[in-house]
């Protein structure tokens, strides 16, 4: 296991502090392969609506980043991977515009699919707790409290069939004392200090 390479992720809501944590872990571990978020990349990249507004095919080319990143991780790593989000992600947000928007089947297959085949290849998922966390605009990710609840609501419900995924709670200062503690069990000794 000390050889091993690690793919860890972070995975939940729009605005429960995925990118403070993943700036703060990047800033002292220069030694870690950052890959950021797939859904603004494919936003800036092919300038297709993402969120709620989001369709068919932003489903499609965010699934399948999702696929490459964990690939590109098992071929190439040289280190460990930290992804700002994960499959867990794609799915959840495919399942609520399946539910909410009327997208095809085929994109929650696809996405399950792509789910099922990535979750154990992630050695941690971790969950970023939305309580306590106030919902802001940065101009990219939905202000919409009521979308952000149900994606919340339908996240808090597959979690609870990953083994993999640990839940982050409390400040920014406890949330990096979990992440440290977690991934010194699988013989990691990341740097966590501000």
């Amino acid at each position: 296991m000390k050889d091993k390479k690690l793919l860890v992720s972070f995975t939940g809501a729009q605005s429960t502090g995925k990118t403070t944590l993943l700036n703060i872990l990047e800033k002292h571990n220069s030694d870690i392969n950052f890959i950021p978020e797939v859904t603004r990349k494919i936003k800036r990249e092919l300038s297709l609506d993402i969120n709620e507004s989001g369709g068919w095919q932003t489903q499609q080319f965010i699934t399948t980043q999702h696929l490459k990143n964990a690939y590109k991780h098992n071929l190439y790593a040289g280190a460990h991977t930290i992804l700002d989000r994960c499959a867990l992600d794609g799915y959840v947000y495919t399942l609520w515009l399946y539910r909410y928007q009327g997208l095809p089947s085929f994109c929650v297959e696809y996405a399950r699919a792509a789910l099922e085949e990535l979750k154990s290849q992630y050695d941690v998922i971790f969950y970023t707790c939305p309580d306590g966390i106030k919902l802001e605009d940065d101009g990219e990710r939905s202000s919409n409290s009521v979308f952000r609840d149900q994606i919340i609501d339908i996240f808090e419900r597959e979690i609870r069939g990953c083994d993999n995924v640990v839940t982050l709670l409390g400040s920014v200062e406890e949330r990096l004392q979990q992440i440290k503690t977690t991934l010194a069990k699988l013989n990691w000794d990341i740097k966590v200090a501000k």
